[in-house]
């Protein structure tokens, strides 16, 4: 069994209250997919018209779920939908047979619960290249479909867990032609974190009245600004699959309201930020915010850069100010950069400028500012008007632990 470790210290101190979304029921199990007594999947069940969009993964290498989930977002919204994850096996890397392994939990979902195949959507998160032990899942489908309820929203988080730490939540409530609309997330990820379109897995609920194609675009766009932005360990997961469900059941229509897409991208910021404080074996959640760069792109460049650098996180979990590995990862990034116009900050404390370390620099002060669970580290390029920001966490040993002794 993987090593069972303590709960992250930076996790929430408890998961938030999530408001019921009209229009959609939950229910979760312990099928034994790979732990015993360990509830490790989650049906959900969506009314007719509920507009369902989807970002996934752009590895090579994507899992079996998450192809078949590529195929049918876009299709036909008039229908039920349906939402079938487990842990504990990725059903990745396993050929035809991971294939048919969607295949049989698809119709047995469709059968269970009226929804039509090409509305059931699954998503499979743990270890990559074992056969998924469908039937176990396909089992439980009449025990899932009994215990359907509005309000198992946390529970349906604590059944996608694999090696979190804490279930994570968020929500938030708009106002829109005097109609509350609510919206509400869960998501699972702690290590493989470096997406390509969202993180691990994310499921968003709202009882917004959105058509697919607005919803979509929607996405991909907020996607770009949170879950795009975050990176625990450089590596991209086979399984990552963010869905975004709109129920429509308040009747209220969001299509193009700027105060629903702000309140659908804090919450979906604030997902993004739980998994980084999840991140395997962290101690510091590091906010990254890179200015004057040449582009807003090479500005991310940047950001990535040194988020992903093993130097500067291990520095970090060490809370050693060495800013010299921050000047490393900024030359080694590949983006635009000029060693005489850049400035570094750790905090409120500049700590070098202009190709030098700063005259008021103080190490004892910046050692100080370390020690924090919370640190920011800004850099300025001096170049033009780029700009992004990228949150990261620390590289312990708490990461190696965990993941040498994932599959034992």
């Amino acid at each position: 069994m993987a090593k069972i470790t303590k709960v992250s210290p930076l996790a929430p101190a408890v998961f938030p209250d999530l408001p019921v979304i009209d229009g959609v029921r939950f229910a979760t199990v312990a099928a034994g997919v790979r732990y015993q007594g360990r509830t490790d999947v989650m049906l959900a069940v969506l009314d007719p018209g509920t507009a369902v969009a989807g970002v996934f993964t752009r590895s090579a290498t994507r899992a079996a779920p998450v192809l078949d989930c590529q195929d049918k977002i876009g299709g036909p919204s008039d229908g039920p939908a349906a939402i079938l994850v487990n842990s504990g096996n990725a059903n990745a890397f396993t050929g035809q047979y991971g294939r048919a392994s969607v295949e049989q939990i698809t119709e047995a979902v469709a059968q269970a619960t009226g929804v039509a195949q090409s509305r059931v959507f699954t998503s499979s998160t743990g270890v990559i290249g074992e056969p998924l032990p469908h039937d176990r899942i396909v089992a439980r489908l009449d025990e899932l479909t009994a215990g359907l309820r509005a309000d198992a929203l946390e529970e349906a988080a604590r059944a996608i867990m694999t090696t979190d730490t804490f279930p994570k939540g968020a929500s938030a409530q708009v106002e829109i032609d005097g109609k509350t609309v609510s919206i509400a997330g869960i998501a699972k990820g702690s290590g493989m974190i470096a997406p390509d379109m969202a993180t691990m897995l994310v499921y968003i609920f709202t009882d917004a009245k959105i058509d697919q194609p607005a919803l979509q675009r929607m996405l991909s766009e907020q996607t770009d600004r949170t879950f795009n932005c975050i990176t625990v360990d450089s590596d991209t997961s086979t399984s990552d699959s963010l869905l975004l469900c709109a129920t429509g059941a308040s009747g209220v229509e969001a299509t193009g309201n700027a105060d629903f897409a702000r309140a659908l991208e804090s919450v979906m910021l604030d997902l993004a930020h739980q998994v980084v404080k999840d991140g395997e074996g962290a101690t510091k959640f590091v906010e990254i915010r890179v200015t004057g760069a040449a582009s807003d792109a090479d500005a991310k460049v940047h950001g990535l850069a040194i988020a992903n650098s093993p130097l500067v996180k291990t520095a970090i979990a060490g809370e050693d100010p060495n800013w010299g590995r921050v000047v490393m990862a900024i030359g080694k990034s590949g983006a635009a950069a000029d060693r005489d116009t850049l400035s570094i900050s750790f905090g409120d404390i500049l700590v070098a400028e202009k190709g030098w370390v700063s005259p008021s620099y103080r190490e004892e002060d910046a050692a100080a500012y370390m020690k924090g669970q919370e640190l920011v580290i800004a850099v300025d390029l001096g170049l033009g008007e780029g700009k992004a920001t990228v949150w990261t966490c620390d590289l312990t040993h708490g990461y190696i632990e965990i993941n040498a002794d994932y599959r034992s």
